[in-house]
């Protein structure tokens, strides 16, 4: 019902001005349609006045029209705004959705290599030390633990299953870089997924060797039957490649039942490993077994329960360790050698296929098994387009305030307060002068300078009204003016300090995860190699594999830890002893962290033996104009040795031992890469490493053992090296080999700090 009389006609104005605004400030409708209702609004309003009124039509008009054009306005700058928010979001959800992703990755790929319930607390550790900047604290914490963390736990009743690949070293010497990863790849690939429908867990590749546990970290009842029938799984894989390809290969694998304590130790390269002395009796069952068999001890025989048959082992025959220990072996006969159609491979041989190189015939066989790649279980980043990220994630809310003000003057005041508050992209100190400008000389337009003129029309409005009365609804008008500029300016306020806060909070969750990604993946591979795999560098590479031509390789061992480990009650079964092997690690291991030692990889522990290289971050094929700087990383290599005897020696000064390290150092050509289907390893080969480990097992301890060539160099460098002779090396023969002296007093002008 419309008030129809002069002095309620203005009462109106509010009402129809509200209505304009909440059109374009409110209502989802296009601006074409939003300036149509707007029109149609206030010319409904106008019609009548002009029908049954003549009063402030002019001004009704005008303010309509102003309100109106502050309506589009402001519509315009928000589809502005909203485009640029929308922009805004896309690239936010794109960050969130990249950290996302890499979270997953980083999650996958740390699953893949540890077991969950160790890695959420190396997750929990890492980021408590991100969070830890302050230097003073971070001493605090280190004093208060004298130990490093120690991620090792006790398992009983589990069966351990070695098995290593016999005449795979004769044949890996016939490929190239690429033939020995692919190579590796599918048949360690294979063998994950027999693992993986025998109930298994991949401990670990050693070169050629693979070894692999039941009842972990779950116990299984069925732990003993699990690797007996991978072990035969993986023959018959292995007697199929043969008779496919006519290379001479086989598998032995050894098989025995126990306790061990399994986790990580050390502070780089985490690798999830076992320990014990039933671990090193199922090492000795494979080497003192017989190609194409499963070699078992009596022990898993028993956990058989009679499910396969068994014939006399005698591995104390072929393994003096056995021999030493009394070992009682028995060898499995597999049920499907009874049905001669079980045993015939489904493959038919090429006819060409023996004229072919047998690395060559190995490789192409092998890739027609479609084992799974390394990285595959890694979400592709392509997968999460700008569309995916739009459909259901890009809709934006769509803040704004709406007033509602009285007599002419103050409307105009108000819109003028509506229009510097919606200048979104402006800032938030320019946006408080334009509130104060407009609404001090709305003061002054009310209260000085037009003072009477308002007091008259308040009086033509209301002439029953008493002059109290007037000065009341006077102040009213400044008082809805203050409070219409306070509630823009704390909106503003709220806006700008939720926005900055959000950002802050986004960066810091964003230098977290970045920070804890960046940790956890250069603990599981080396830097240069993760960041192919994961993050915004990576290619779409299911292999990755490398061939470098001079990379210096060390074996660093603690041979005397095998006669100190024990498992009794005092030292919680073995746990107290591999605690001292992991500061012995972990001392290792931030020695790395020295910038002197920045290009020293550590690429694995073995028991108690340190790998490591020097040469693998650099150009992997290398011209003779950097023969200085590889020549620098081999003495930068007999530095880290001699660092780690001093590291050694500080270990037993607290501790009360006496372990020394045996070193074996060699430099050469090797082949890098990373294989294995759902654990990454990353590893190198080559003849470079195979006589590195040679020279460790072969020395004598306190002594770093090296090759003539390498000793030449270290000559070169100034280092002196005293010869050994001729020592008898497996497989390569009699080799002429030198011990580096350590002894301060007798390098030449070397600093050994």
């Amino acid at each position: 019902m419309l008030m129809l009389h002069s002095s309620s006609h203005s009462l109106q104005v509010p009402f129809f001005l509200f209505i304009i605004i909440t059109v374009y400030t409110m209502l989802p409708f296009q601006m074409t349609y939003a300036v149509t209702l707007s029109i149609i609004t206030f010319l409904s309003h106008i019609i009548v006045l002009l029908v049954y009124l003549t009063v402030g039509l002019l001004s009704n008009a005008v303010l309509f029209v102003c309100g109106s054009m502050v309506g589009a306005f402001h519509k315009f700058l928000m589809e502005k705004a909203l485009m640029q928010t929308f922009q805004d979001t896309l690239r936010c959800l794109g960050i969130r959705m990249k950290l996302e992703i890499e979270k997953r990755q980083q999650e996958n790929l740390l699953q893949s290599v540890l077991p969950v319930y160790i890695s959420m607390k190396m997750k929990l550790a890492i980021m408590e030390r991100c969070k830890c900047k302050d230097r003073e604290e971070q001493q605090r914490m280190v004093c208060d633990n004298n130990f490093h963390s120690l991620y090792v736990k006790r398992h009983e009743n589990v069966s351990i299953l070695y098995a290593d690949i016999v005449g795979f070293t004769r044949l890996a010497s016939d490929c190239s870089p690429k033939e020995l990863v692919i190579m590796l790849n599918e048949l360690f690939g294979k063998f994950d997924q027999i693992a993986k429908e025998n109930e298994c867990m991949r401990i670990k590749i050693l070169g050629d060797c693979y070894y692999c546990v039941s009842g972990l970290p779950v116990s299984l009842p069925n732990h003993a039957k699990n690797c007996v029938k991978m072990g035969l799984d993986m023959c018959e894989a292995i007697k199929q490649v043969r008779e496919a390809t006519g290379v001479d290969i086989n598998m032995r694998v050894g098989v025995h039942s126990g306790n061990v304590l399994c986790g990580v130790i050390g502070l780089r390269k985490w690798q999830f490993d076992v320990w014990s002395h039933d671990v090193t009796l199922a090492n000795h069952m494979e080497s003192g077994g017989l190609p194409g068999r499963v070699h078992i001890t009596e022990a898993t025989l028993k956990h058989l329960n009679k499910a396969y048959e068994v014939e006399e082992g005698n591995g104390h025959l072929r393994d003096t360790y056995l021999k030493e220990l009394n070992v009682k072996t028995y060898l499995v006969i597999d049920p499907r050698s009874k049905d001669s159609s079980l045993m015939a491979p489904n493959v038919t041989k090429p006819r060409d296929g023996l004229k072919m190189r047998a690395s060559v015939r190995m490789t192409r066989f092998l890739e027609s098994w479609g084992a799974v790649k390394p990285f595959a279980h890694l979400q592709s980043r392509e997968e999460f387009s700008t569309d995916a990220m739009v459909n259901g994630k890009g809709r934006c809310k769509v803040r704004d305030t709406h007033i509602k003000g009285i007599n002419y003057s103050v409307y105009n005041c108000i819109l003028a307060l509506i229009a510097c508050g919606v200048f979104l992209r402006v800032s938030l100190e320019l946006k408080m002068a334009f509130l104060f400008i407009v609404s001090a000389i709305s003061y002054i337009i009310i209260c000085y300078s037009q003072e009477n003129l308002f007091i008259s029309y308040s009086y033509l409005l209301y002439p029953n009204n008493s002059w109290y009365t007037l000065i009341n609804t006077h102040a009213v008008d400044c008082h809805i003016i203050c409070i219409i500029a306070y509630l823009i300016v704390d909106y503003c306020f709220r806006q700008d300090f939720l926005l900055k806060n959000k950002n802050l909070a986004d960066k810091e969750e964003v230098e977290l995860c970045e920070n804890l990604n960046r940790l956890l993946l250069e603990n599981v591979l080396p830097a240069h190699v993760a960041a192919l795999f994961v993050g915004e560098n990576k290619k779409n590479e299911d292999l990755y594999y490398k061939s470098y031509d001079c990379v210096c390789v060390m074996f660093a061992s603690v041979p005397d830890f095998k006669e100190f480990y024990t498992e009794c009650d005092i030292n919680k079964e073995g746990l107290e002893c591999l605690r001292l092997l992991n500061e012995i690690i972990a001392d290792f291991d931030e020695l790395l962290s020295k910038p002197k030692f920045s290009g020293v990889e550590k690429i694995k522990t073995i028991g108690s033996t340190y790998m490591s290289a020097a040469g693998l971050s650099g150009p992997p094929e290398q011209s003779s104009q950097d023969r200085e700087r590889q020549n620098a990383q081999i003495g930068n290599m007999v530095e880290f040795a001699i660092a780690l005897i001093g590291k050694l020696d500080g270990i037993n000064r607290h501790s009360f031992n006496t372990f020394r390290l045996r070193v074996g150092i060699n430099h050469g050509p090797v082949i890098a890469g990373v294989i294995g289907a759902r654990k990454p390893q990353y590893d190198i080969w080559g003849n470079t490493v195979n006589v590195a480990s040679r020279m460790e097992s072969t020395g004598e301890l306190g002594k770093i053992q090296v090759t003539e060539e390498t000793s030449d160099v270290l000559q070169k460098l100034g280092y002196s090296c005293e010869c050994r002779g001729l020592i008898n090396v497996k497989g390569k023969g009699e080799l002429k080999t030198f011990f580096v002296c350590t002894d301060s007093s007798k390098q030449q002008g070397i600093g050994l700090s």
